[in-house]
């Protein structure tokens, strides 16, 4: 037929591209096997989050001021920190999508980070007279409980994950092994790896932890969890350490902060820092002051009055 046309549809182009679609792909490609299992799981709630904030922006519709809103309303039900991850995230993707020539300008620069009031903060840790008031309500039973699970984490500062991965293999006497975690996060469970390298490591424990231990997981299938026996919720123990806490009528804390219990006990109990980040599986040094500074302080004000103590002397 003459003068006739068949119209032709736009093609997608890169930067038409929804940036939740980019996203995605940018988190298969860089993250996925690369990324520990639980941490790509915060990379996909940054994804659901993104679709329900911006669900058509496009790649090429970055640029300051669009990624400020988008910043802005996720601000509007979020704290400060969890917005900055959700930023740090976005920004990872945004800067491979400048280096591919996507985007000119990086709209993430000078963003403004705003966000919710935090809550009010829960305890970090316990005293030495609130921690021996919760174990003294312990039930221990001749079987593993969650009350086992409490009395080995208060000794040993064990992370939750490393925890539940405990099999009667890696108990040796007084010396416990941590060499991988369990996936509780996970429907289907499961063995997985530490959360760093130096998180691989072996722990002393006092002969009584050793013999009572010993005695719950004599009947334990030497390569199964001590502690697991279908679903793990951590809010099932935290469940419990509520009804602990109460009953010792000491402040309530969660199973993570038994973890800060007992660095901060051995931290001020003069134990070094580096003997303390070995033990709970710390890279460095650094990461174990900054999440005890204030006792650090504390012990260095003490230290203080014993140097003027002693000079007073001379």
């Amino acid at each position: 037929m003459s003068g006739s046309y068949v119209m032709e549809v736009p093609k997608k182009t890169a930067t038409s591209e929804y940036f939740h679609e980019y996203f995605a792909g940018w988190m298969e490609v860089y993250k996925r096997g690369y990324v520990r299992p639980i941490t790509f799981q915060k990379y996909e709630m940054t994804l659901k989050n993104l679709i329900e904030l911006a669900p058509c922006l496009q790649v090429g519709e970055l640029n300051k001021r669009t990624y400020q809103n988008l910043i802005n309303e996720y601000a509007k039900t979020h704290e400060k920190q969890t917005t900055m991850d959700f930023h740090h995230h976005l920004k990872s993707a945004i800067l491979d999508a400048m280096d591919e020539g996507l985007l000119e300008v990086d709209p993430t620069r000078k963003v403004v980070i705003k966000g919710k009031p935090p809550a009010a903060k829960k305890p970090k840790f316990l005293n030495l007279f609130e921690l021996k008031a919760l174990l003294a309500n312990l039930n221990l039973t001749n079987e593993p409980n969650w009350d086992w699970l409490i009395l080995l984490i208060a000794k040993t500062g064990l992370r939750f994950s490393e925890a539940l991965a405990l099999t009667p293999n890696d108990i040796d006497g007084q010396k416990i092994k941590i060499t991988k975690t369990w996936n509780y996060k996970s429907a289907d469970g499961g063995f997985t790896e530490t959360k760093n390298q130096s998180s691989k490591r072996t722990l002393q424990i006092d002969a009584q932890l050793a013999q009572q231990l010993g005695n719950i997981i004599n009947n334990g299938i030497a390569d199964k969890p001590v502690f697991v026996n279908g679903r793990v919720f951590n809010s099932t123990v935290n469940d419990r350490m509520k009804t602990l806490c109460n009953k010792a009528a000491v402040p309530v804390i969660s199973i993570h902060s038994l973890r800060h219990t007992h660095a901060s006990l051995l931290i001020y109990e003069g134990v070094s820092l580096a003997s303390v980040a070995k033990r709970l599986g710390h890279a460095n040094t650094t990461t174990t002051q900054e999440t005890y500074l204030h006792i650090v302080k504390e012990l260095e004000n003490k230290d203080t009055d014993k140097v003027l103590e002693h000079l007073s002397k001379l």
